[in-house]
């Protein structure tokens, strides 16, 4: 649709549609190169961070961004009818159909107008998010918007304005995080524009890396809690993680089950890496008020458990490329531990923290997925209270998705 076709009152719903465009920050797993990273956890009040939020030149350029990237989109029988789609895009275009109707078939998902078109953005990252934490803290700077409540990211369609936003909080005092997102979920919003398409950002992705986002995403249209960023993310990476077993085990090849596994192996390591990281970060933070620390021995003390970080991620990338793995696959990684932060980190925990919650509940309803999703969307509708109180009774003493990492203790 041409955005001068738009009548007013569609083109107010379109802005509050771009200004979802961070609504699922993930950058693709450790296949791609990265960690999944993006989307914040919440912690300011409310009204922090709204100093910018209503800038006229912010909603400008998301209203500008997300009609450049919906109009690019064709349907996918066009570009598979068509003599000049490329033929690994051909077979991979032909595999999102079957994931698609997979995800509604098999998974409950939304049988929508969403990852039945294809656009190619000629850019590495459909948009790029965001975020900043103080310097003894692992709780995000919040934005507030008037449909998505306050989040923990700010996103961008052009990778020069985020630095340039980055720079600005940099110079608060603030320790800032900027990352390229291949993908985003404006959460059902978009399908009278035609729903969000599939993307070039990520469409050559490994299979099974390309199928758990697509279920990721459609995640995000089944259910919504406002304000609660890491809730959100956590219940969609659950769907991702339990979704993209299923289609491996009935759908893929010996091939790329075991290409996925090994990524997947990797990504466990990863995650219990800076899930310890995180914990160790957090106690040495809220030590501060009970033990009457300076910042000087705060800083002193988080320098070490960086250096420790990083001293534990260079041994195990050593016994990943003793391995099979390849520079290229890691290289993302490897830039997410040079440029670590509290801001990285606690966005990254976004993602996890809370998994072992909704896998636990998806088994309570008898890895039923309709009654899975309802008990989801009556926990997103209950009070932050309450929401939070159930999620902590359905968190398991010791999550045990991730196997040990060899020299990481879970707390310092």
């Amino acid at each position: 649709m041409n955005a001068r076709t738009v009548s007013l009152p569609r083109l107010f719903l379109v802005l509050a549609t771009a200004l979802l465009l961070g609504g699922c920050a993930q950058n693709g797993g450790i296949q791609n190169g990265g960690a999944q990273n993006g989307g914040a956890q919440n912690g300011d009040s409310p009204g922090a961070a709204t100093h910018s939020g209503a800038t006229l030149g912010y909603y400008w350029q998301a209203l500008r961004g997300h009609l450049q990237i919906m109009t690019a989109a064709r349907p996918l029988d066009e570009w598979l009818a068509s003599p000049d789609t490329p033929q690994p895009l051909r077979a991979r275009l032909q595999l999102a159909q079957q994931a698609r109707n997979f995800a509604v078939t098999a998974l409950a998902l939304p049988d929508n107008a969403s990852y039945r078109r294809y656009a190619s953005l000629q850019r590495n990252a459909a948009v790029w998010n965001v975020v900043a934490a103080g310097p003894f803290s692992l709780t995000l700077h919040r934005w507030c918007f008037p449909v998505t409540g306050c989040i923990g990211y700010r996103g961008y369609y052009a990778e020069a304005d985020a630095r340039a936003e980055a720079a600005r909080l940099a110079a608060t005092g603030l320790e800032v995080s900027v990352y390229g997102v291949p993908a985003y979920s404006t959460l059902g919003y978009s399908n009278w524009l035609g729903g969000d398409p599939l993307l070039s950002t990520f469409i050559h992705w490994q299979e099974g890396d390309f199928v758990r986002l697509l279920f990721h995403e459609l995640a995000h249209q089944v259910a919504y809690a406002k304000n609660d960023t890491a809730f959100n993310e956590s219940y969609a990476t659950a769907v991702e993680r339990l979704g993209v077993q299923r289609w491996l085990g009935l759908h893929s090849s010996p091939a790329a089950r075991a290409q996925f596994a090994a990524s997947e192996q990797r990504r466990a390591q990863w995650r219990a890496l800076t899930r310890a990281t995180r914990e160790r970060l957090s106690a040495i933070y809220e030590s501060k008020e009970a033990l009457a620390l300076d910042h000087q021995s705060l800083t002193a003390m988080k320098s070490e458990a960086m250096q420790t970080f990083r001293a534990d991620y260079e041994a195990l990338r050593t016994r990943w490329l003793a391995g099979q793995t390849q520079p290229a696959q890691i290289a993302g990684l490897d830039r997410w531990v040079r440029n670590a932060n509290n801001a990285s980190f606690a966005a990254q925990g976004a993602y996890d923290d809370l998994v072992p919650a909704f896998v636990a509940l998806f088994e309570r309803e008898g890895s039923d997925w309709p009654r899975f999703h309802q008990a989801v969307q009556a926990l997103a509708r209950a009070p932050q209270a309450e929401r939070d109180a159930a999620i902590r009774a359905l968190m398991p003493d010791a999550p045990d998705e991730a196997p040990a990492v060899p020299g990481i203790t879970a707390s310092p």
